[in-house]
């Protein structure tokens, strides 16, 4: 059974960083693209950042780039989204998801459509 467990969510300041994580298991982890996503009640999932199945490729949304980091590390089967200068609208329920790219092991995706598993979602939530 694959397994996808979000974690590292809280309450923090406008300004304030926290580190998401994601540790996943039941699949070759180093065969998956990942991606974060997020989404606040009455809307739609949002994307947030995603990264190729090495690593070695990134993709962050312009609402967040320059503040979101997203990294993976293979060996430990868990990817990390380093959340900087959070600002009050970053608040929602963050989501990660994986999914395995047919042709392009380079390959990775903000479209959530395509993404095969997903973890239950961690809170973040931004208000002094």
């Amino acid at each position: 059974e694959v397994q996808l467990q979000a974690s590292g969510g809280g309450l923090v300041q406008p300004g304030g960083s926290l580190r998401l994580s994601c540790a996943a298991s039941g699949l070759a982890f180093g065969d998956y693209a990942l991606g974060w996503f997020r989404q606040v009640p009455g809307k739609g999932r949002e994307g947030v950042s995603c990264i190729s199945a090495s690593g070695r490729s990134t993709y962050a949304e312009d609402s967040v780039k320059g503040r979101f980091t997203l990294s993976r590390d293979n060996a430990k089967n868990t990817a990390y989204l380093q959340m900087n200068s959070l600002k009050p609208e970053d608040t929602a329920v963050y989501y990660c998801a994986a999914y395995k790219p047919k042709y392009d092991q380079s390959a990775y995706s903000i479209d959530p459509s395509i993404y095969d598993f997903w973890g239950q979602g961690t809170q973040v939530t931004v208000s002094s």
